[in-house]
């Protein structure tokens, strides 16, 4: 696609589109390509929305925010939950890959495809530099797959956003609800509706 043709497309798209280099592709043809190996994992991509992004670099603050968030949710999912990290979850148009997320089962049933939104308890990304858009492409495509809760490590703040009730396929696709969470408090985790545990704010900030 020339870089012409990028700029019409997201003039015209009705969607709000990245403002980073970008191609259009159908999940179809995005597995294609990665099946292929003309992407690898190597390839600092993902589609969203239908769109390849480009990822951005991740820093020493936002690895350590990953590590710490994945260590605290591990000691409290029961047995038919796991957690992972940066690995991929699909969804109708998207491939994200979640800095963190909690799945349902175990990690052998996922041999021949990723996580769906129905297998998907929490999804979170840790932000810095991706702030803007984990706060708009990334909460509109998980209201819109329904995923049912959404965190946002906001290393920025100093604080994790918490949103919940997805409105699924929607005009405008969002949570309905959003919570703050800051140091020195707990953030609820909840799977299938139970309360399992809760999550100390000051053990995953940076």
């Amino acid at each position: 696609m020339s870089v012409d043709t990028q700029r019409a497309a997201r003039t015209s798209t009705s969607l709000m589109v990245p403002d980073s280099p970008i191609w259009r592709l159908s999940i179809a043809q995005y597995h294609q390509m990665v099946q292929s190996g003309i992407l690898t994992d190597d390839d600092p991509v993902e589609l969203l929305e239908g769109w390849l992004v480009t990822k951005m670099p991740k820093n020493p603050p936002h690895r350590l925010a990953t590590q710490l968030l994945r260590e605290a949710l591990a000691q409290l999912v029961p047995a038919g939950w796991y957690v992972d990290a940066q690995e991929p979850i699909t969804t109708a148009d998207s491939e994200p890959e979640p800095d963190v997320v909690i799945v349902r089962g175990d990690r052998r049933q996922y041999r021949d495809r990723h996580p769906g939104p129905d297998d998907v308890a929490l999804v979170v990304e840790v932000s810095d530099s991706t702030l803007q858009r984990d706060r708009t492409t990334k909460q509109r495509l998980y209201a819109t797959a329904g995923i049912v809760a959404y965190w946002i490590v906001n290393l920025v703040d100093g604080l994790v956003e918490v949103y919940q009730e997805p409105s699924g396929p929607a005009s405008e696709p969002r949570f309905a609800r959003r919570d703050d969470y800051r140091r020195g408090e707990h953030i609820p985790l909840t799977l299938d509706g139970a309360a399992i545990g809760a999550v100390d704010v000051e053990a995953v900030l940076a």
